[in-house]
């Protein structure tokens, strides 16, 4: 699963490849408690055992993906 954290005043954004097996609506409730508190971080965690923290004061917006879809690089017809 893939998610990517957009930060106020940054121009790149945060792309993280979750291990397989995360469950949606885990990461939707741990996005939800974080962010529901102004000093709140954020903890994640990727595929390679790094943890991530992102302070809930920061975020500018969360896009939560399966991770299945094909990524497409450059120009494509189809």
């Amino acid at each position: 699963m893939d998610v990517r954290i957009g930060i106020i005043h940054t121009v790149r954004e945060l792309d993280i490849d979750l291990p397989e097996g995360t469950r949606h609506d885990e990461i939707v409730a741990d996005v939800d408690k974080a962010l529901a508190q102004p000093d709140g971080v954020l903890w994640l965690t990727d595929k390679r055992g790094r943890r991530v923290a992102v302070p809930s004061a920061k975020v500018a917006y969360i896009e939560i993906g399966g991770g299945n879809e094909e990524r497409r690089v450059g120009f494509g017809t189809s």
